[in-house]
C-alpha cells in the first residue's frame, strides 16, 4: 500500500497532492521549485542558484526515507528558458556520480509557480530492506 507524506519542513502543498509517495520499491517526489522552499525567494531569477537549492532539498528529502541521489532513476526538469539548460546542467551534474546519471527529460515550461525558473521531479528506487537497515 502506498504511503503518502508531506515534508514537515515545506509548506503544505497548495495543490491536491503529496510531497512524497512511497511504495515498496520506489519514492516519487512531486515537482519542487525554489518558491516551495523557505528562503528560496533569495535565489529566484538565478538558474544555478535555484537548481542548487532544489537539488539539495531533494537530496535531503530522499535521505529522510533512506535513499540517496545514487538511487535516483528518473528526473523531470522543467525550465522556463531552454537557453539556460547548460547552466542548469552544470549544477545538476554535481549531484550525480559520473557516468551514472538517471534517465531525464528536460522541457521548456514558460511559466512555473511563483516565478521560479526551474522545477524538478524525481523518482528513486528504494534500497532493499537489508540495505536500508529497516
Amino acid at each position: 500500500m502506498p504511503e503518502f507524506r508531506n515534508d514537515p519542513t515545506l509548506p503544505v502543498p497548495l495543490f491536491p497532492g503529496s510531497h512524497m509517495v512511497l511504495d515498496d520499491r520506489y519514492v516519487f517526489l512531486s515537482g519542487l521549485t525554489a518558491v516551495d522552499i523557505q528562503g528560496g525567494e533569495t535565489v529566484l531569477g538565478d538558474i544555478e542558484g535555484e537548481t542548487h537549492l532544489v537539488l539539495r532539498r531533494i537530496r535531503r528529502m530522499l535521505a529522510s526515507v533512506g535513499c540517496g541521489m545514487e538511487q535516483v532513476v528518473r528526473v523531470d526538469v522543467h525550465i522556463t528558458n531552454l537557453e539556460d539548460i547548460r547552466r542548469m546542467d552544470a549544477v545538476y551534474a554535481e549531484f550525480f556520480e559520473t557516468p551514472r546519471y538517471p534517465a531525464r527529460t528536460c522541457t521548456q515550461s514558460p511559466r512555473l509557480f511563483g516565478g521560479a525558473r526551474v522545477e524538478i521531479t524525481v523518482m528513486a528506487r528504494r534500497p532493499a530492506d537489508d540495505e536500508r537497515g529497516d
